[in-house]
């Protein structure tokens, strides 16, 4: 028993991660629980180069019966290596509503921001939505939900996007675009950037290019304190309690050693993403970045880049309203097709 149990350690990595079992009393929907006879380590590699496995089942009654039986309802998603050897929770949906042959045209690849999840209900809304759009490749970020590793706020996060791009490349789509929001913005830009550049991250290089780019609610530079909710972040990654108090209350694993070195900022790397097509959106209402970061980016990047400024958005997944997700989702194909745009604001 006690190999088997540091053996699951070994495999999930920090605590929450896949495959680590909890003792402390916390809500279910934070830990991992494997039931019956599934073996966490009973895996198989699909083509995409994702594990696929079945996780988190929830027992209940059998529906109008009270013959004390009981059946397991699974979470299905897939597990997603890194080349930096994290493992990501990852799911696919395929396009809704689409004739044969139409639904491999266009993956989504959506990157959620600091302290998402899959499980979050506004993840789950956007993920939904686009996929009227697209295939929907969705994640886990490092550190966040049931997959490995510590939040690194959109340094080593790019290798989470890049083995996203790749995963959804496996499964036959002819275009995908990375749609990043908040610190998810900033990692696709930066994924981007890097990968087109050629440039190292951490003494690797990034393979997965994208077709298309957007980037809604990014920062353009580090260490952002003009704002309140962004001191509040830097609280949570500079101070030991900040730390503690966002992996109880926000089930988020902070990197103490973040950003050290200091990676290159979005700014820095967004001018490398040309000639790949570029969409920044922006809240005019955004508490945690003010307009001068999406004004930053779009004059970085040249005039190929195309920049919405959103008079009644706020930040991020939770800020976005069904008419603006409509929107973009309706850009998506327009702008890995390079014809007109779809009108902006």
């Amino acid at each position: 028993m006690r190999e088997k149990a540091e053996g699951r350690k070994r495999f999930g990595g920090g605590t929450g991660g896949v495959g680590e079992q909890k003792d402390d009393a916390q809500d279910d929907s934070s830990r991992v629980v494997w039931w019956g006879s599934v073996d966490p380590v009973s895996i198989s590699m699909s083509g995409t180069g994702c594990l696929t496995t079945v996780m988190g089942m929830k027992r209940r009654s059998v529906c109008g019966e009270d013959s004390g039986v009981h059946y397991s309802a699974p979470t299905v998603y897939g597990m997603l290596p890194t080349a930096d050897s994290e493992i990501l929770a990852t799911r696919h949906a395929e396009r809704l509503d689409v004739g044969h042959g139409e639904s491999h045209r266009l993956a989504i690849v959506v990157v959620h921001g600091f302290s998402g999840s899959m499980a979050s209900p506004s993840l789950r809304r956007i993920s939904s939505g686009l996929r009227k759009y697209g295939g929907v490749q969705v994640m886990d970020l490092r550190g966040h939900g049931r997959s490995t590793g510590w939040c690194t706020f959109g340094d080593r996060e790019v290798f989470d996007v890049d083995a996203a791009v790749a995963a959804a490349r496996g499964f036959g789509y002819q275009r995908v675009v990375t749609v990043g929001w908040s610190m998810g913005a900033a990692a696709v830009i930066r994924h981007a950037g890097l990968v087109n550049s050629g440039t190292l991250c951490h003494g690797r290089r990034l393979r997965h290019a994208p077709d298309g780019v957007v980037s809604v609610s990014s920062t353009s530079r580090w260490f952002v304190r003009d704002t309140a909710p962004m001191r509040r972040i830097h609280w949570f990654a500079e101070h030991r309690t900040g730390r503690m108090v966002a992996r109880a209350a926000l089930r988020v694993r902070i990197d103490p050693r973040v950003f050290a070195p200091v990676p290159r900022s979005p700014l820095e790397m967004v001018g490398a993403i040309t000639p790949t097509p570029l969409l920044i959106v922006h809240g005019q209402r955004d508490r945690y970045f003010t307009l001068e970061h999406p004004h930053a980016l779009a004059a970085a990047a040249g005039p190929g880049a195309r920049l919405w400024i959103e008079a009644g958005f706020g930040h991020a997944e939770a800020g976005c309203g069904p008419d603006l997700l409509d929107r973009l989702g309706a850009q998506l194909a327009e702008l890995v097709d390079d014809r007109a745009p779809v009108a902006g604001p």
